[in-house]
């Protein structure tokens, strides 16, 4: 339309590069020749059209004007202002822009000059300046570039003929004729209320928070033959469980959707105050909020996971254009319901945004920042809170994944339980926006105060030595053999559970295996929980202890937002490509977000039950709601087996299942229940226990057979098996504080077959008897007497002062808070201030190589600190 472009655009110098002075001394030298010409009623009208749209997309912008403007502007502004209070009046004249005269008697041959000689007229002549001397420098700079002003009239001659085509229809003049009507509709629309503003707000904002979660639940299915209730049916339907999710803050006194929809609203204040205009930051948000929530429903459906941060980096990769490919067809009809709301959504928010006069939320002026007061005040206000939304919007994120800050205790009082070991279930109980925000943005580190490339450069020189020195007597690489790295459920001997005594040994085989090769205790950060994080330890060389306590699982709050983690499965993948390791998991592939990750961490393929190629052995034992390790263990097999003709070995990595909570009546004929001579139990307690028992039972013999297996085959194959943690059921010895230690450690041991060249081997046990996750690696290679990077040398020598170490957090669940905990060669606990000048040096080194590795700049990447040389 034509109101919509700028006469200062039209008319100015780069639209129309033509000099205005000059074009005056032509005109003035023509005109002694020329008679004036009187302006046809196509050229008056198309100025008249430049100057209304000039006019128009100054006070759309809302730029202030200036003293002369405000004193000059049209009879129908003070009509208006006549009609609202003294503050209104103001208010509208900041944002009414001039309407410039001009005569009809003004001297207009063609279009250009009649630009010209307005702009001229609109700009101050100074006498005294070089311009004004034809013989200046102004006047040959106009005379060099007079070719370039002729081509570019040549060249947008087409355009400003289509524009006078335009503007000369009829139609057009109503339209323009209807908005300079003093009179019209247009010019006495109103500036809607404050108060109109605030209940948008809350109602999109609650709008938003019903919509997400309602994306998070499914329609249950029943049998045919089964029999529900109308309300068992009712309570958990979609809108039932949606109901049920805002309810909470009345039946439970749980004001989750509280924290959800502050989440919420912070964003949608934080649009609206950055982009300074309501309906603009009011659209963004509903169809961005929208599309978040449509999209988290789709993954949900796709991967039984909600989205999470790392999951924009599929976007700023690239890959927005393959999107609609993962849509199943399920979800077509809600995908397009969805878009049709959205387009509803967006008409009815662009008519409000016509309706409304008011175009800034907060009145500021670039234009004119020091004018008056007002100015001066409207922009200050207008920065500080843009900045301080912002500020509000990333402090509360970040407390949200900081236990102990104060926005994490808000949370907590209103009933926020995170729950990090299961994305699904977070986002279910706490809401997908809630989820997202404590995902986004967590301080995993403190910089180190020495931290840079010079310092990096000097720490991977100095561990480059160390490893040539031990290499010079190892003969053996680490890809010699197939690395099976085992992380089985809760594995470990009940019987050093003080209090808890069997008359039979409920694991006789890997007893026998322990005293036979490189063995001992592994110090386990959680008891009853935290998998995720032994596991990361295990596959990383790194340790929580180095941590800040508001990093509680690397799986979920760091490792998806890395670009280039590193663990030690490269070390085959680097020799060997892309197919030199490979994970199986018989569990759900979205559980701490092993999908991603490993993904991350460079494996081939995580096989799993929901995979796109799924395990293949699932069976289980009796009424056991998990694979069995059996199973389990032939999945590996199989891939074993797959490249049981080629040369290559790889690092395969297995987290099994069947040991997992809760302990139910799963088993026949349990004979632990006899052989329980434990005292002091409850009946609860002694139950759990029994049944647990009874499932490592079948660990020690599964595992004996499956090594029994790898000793047929005539590859080297070395194995790493690991209890990650203990289950939480020994709550009698869990009451005493001096069971705190033992109750966090876990049986290990590290074992090569007949075709290994390590066969056999068994490292000093005075060195082995306790280790802790992070550890493995340097172990194995010793075991195998393989020669080492300078990271591994970096491990091997933080071992022999540090044996074990790792933060330990005394709750059951092993997922929260805990501090650094560090043992001797006898399993004792060991103060920092009590550790050697050494021991405390490598502990710098450590952490100054977990910093660059994790949220530093990486440089030891560069620096060949991971290769073994």
């Amino acid at each position: 339309m034509p109101m919509m472009f700028d006469d200062s655009q039209a008319l100015s110098p780069e639209n129309e590069p033509e000099d205005v002075a000059a074009t005056a001394e032509s005109e003035s030298s023509e005109s002694n020749d020329t008679p004036t010409s009187v302006p046809s009623p196509s050229e008056e009208n198309e100025l008249d059209a430049q100057v209304l749209a000039g006019s128009e997309n100054d006070s759309e912008d809302g730029e202030d004007i200036d003293a002369t403007q405000e004193d000059a502007e049209e009879p129908d502004g003070i009509t208006e202002q006549n009609a609202v209070n003294e503050e209104q009046q103001a208010e509208e004249q900041d944002d009414t822009e001039v309407e410039s005269e001009i005569p009809a008697s003004q001297d207009l041959t063609t279009e250009p000059e009649a630009a010209e000689s307005q702009d001229s007229a609109d700009e101050p002549v100074d006498e005294s300046t070089d311009e004004q001397t034809p013989s200046g420098f102004a006047s040959r700079v106009r005379a060099a570039t007079a070719p370039v002003r002729t081509a570019w009239r040549n060249l947008t001659a087409p355009v400003r003929s289509a524009w006078h085509s335009f503007t000369n229809l009829k139609a057009v003049w109503f339209v323009i004729d209807f908005f300079r009507n003093p009179d019209s509709l247009w010019k006495k629309r109103m500036r809607f209320s404050y108060a109109f503003y605030a209940i948008v707000f809350f109602v999109l904002t609650s709008a938003e928070v019903i919509f997400l979660q309602w994306g998070m639940y499914s329609e249950p299915t029943y049998d045919k033959d089964a029999v529900v209730d109308d309300t068992t049916r009712a309570l958990q339907s979609v809108a039932g469980q949606v109901t049920r999710f805002i309810s909470q803050m009345w039946v439970e006194q749980k004001n989750v959707c509280l924290v959800s929809f502050v989440g919420l609203a912070l964003i949608y204040l934080a649009m609206i105050f950055v982009t300074n205009r309501f309906w603009i930051a009011t659209l963004v948000f509903g169809v961005a909020i929208t599309a978040f929530g449509v999209a988290n429903s789709i993954k949900i459906k796709l991967r039984n996971e909600p989205i999470i941060p790392a999951d924009l980096t599929f976007i700023s990769g690239g890959d927005t254009g393959s999107i609609m490919s993962f849509v199943p067809d399920s979800s077509r009809p809600f995908v397009d319901g969805a878009i049709k709301f959205v387009i509803w959504f967006a008409v009815i928010v662009l008519i409000l945004f016509v309706l409304d006069r008011r175009r800034r939320f907060i009145h500021c002026s670039w234009r004119h920042p020091i004018a008056n007061v007002k100015n001066i005040v409207g922009n200050v206000f207008r920065i500080l809170a843009a900045v301080l939304s912002v500020a509000f919007l990333t402090s509360y994120a970040v407390g949200l994944g900081t236990p102990g800050s104060q926005t994490y205790k808000w949370a907590e009082d209103k009933g926020y339980v995170p729950q990090l070991w299961n994305a699904l279930s977070d986002a279910q109980a706490n809401g997908p926006a809630t989820t997202f925000l404590s995902l986004s943005k967590v301080k995993a580190m403190d910089k180190p105060s020495n931290y840079s490339r010079s310092t990096m450069e000097a720490l991977a020189k100095k561990y480059a030595k160390e490893a040539a020195t031990i290499n010079q007597t190892r003969q053996n690489e680490l890809t010699d053999n197939t690395v099976i790295m085992i992380l089985s459920e809760t594995f470990s001997d009940p019987t050093r559970v003080p209090g808890v005594t069997f008359n039979i040994d409920p694991i006789p085989n890997i007893r026998n295996i322990k005293n036979s090769t490189t063995s001992g205790l592994m110090l386990s950060p959680g008891y009853g929980g935290g998998t995720a994080n032994i596991e990361y330890q295990a596959l990383t060389g790194l340790n929580l202890a180095n941590f800040n306590d508001s990093l509680i699982v690397p799986y979920q709050q760091l490792v998806p937002n890395q670009s280039d983690p590193y663990s030690f499965n490269q070390i085959w993948t680097q020799k060997y490509g892309t197919k030199g390791s490979t994970a199986v998991h018989p569990f759900q592939q979205s559980m701490y977000l092993r999908n991603i990750n490993y993904k991350k961490f460079g494996f081939s393929y995580l096989y799993t039950l929901d995979s796109k190629i799924p395990l293949k052995h699932t069976d289980r034992i009796d009424r056991s709601p998990y694979v069995s390790d059996s199973e389990a263990y032939q999945n590996v097999v199989d891939l074993l087996n797959k490249q049981k003709n080629s040369k290559s070995s790889q690092f395969l990595q297995l987290v099994t299942m069947q040991n997992h909570m809760p302990y139910g009546d799963y088993y026949d004929n349990n004979q632990f229940v006899d052989a329980n001579t434990s005292e002091n139990l409850s009946d609860t307690e002694r139950y759990c226990i029994n049944t647990y028992t009874k499932g490592i039972n079948w660990t020690d013999q599964e595992t004996a057979d499956f090594l029994n297996q790898l000793d047929q085959m005539d590859k080297p194959i070395t194995v790493i098996f690991y209890g990650d943690h203990l289950p939480g059921i020994y709550a009698t010895a869990d009451e005493d504080k001096n069971n705190k230690t033992v109750l966090h450690e876990t049986d290990y041991f590290i074992w090569s077959n007949s075709a290994s060249a390590s066969h056999g081997a068994k490292v000093d046990s005075s060195t082995t008897a306790y280790t802790s996750s992070n550890y493995f690696m340097p172990l194995a290679a010793e075991h195998m007497n393989a020669k080492v990077s300078p990271y591994l040398a970096m491990l091997t020598d933080l071992k022999q002062q540090i044996p074990a170490m790792s933060r330990v957090i005394d709750s059951n669940g092993g997922i929260g808070q805990g501090k650094a905990t560090y043992l001797d060669q006898n399993g004792n606990r060991v103060k920092y201030t009590k550790m050697s000048h050494k021991a405390r040096k490598l502990l710098e080194d450590y952490k100054l190589v977990q910093y660059d590795q994790t949220i530093g700049k990486n440089y030891l990447k560069s620096m060949n600190f991971t290769q073994v040389q």
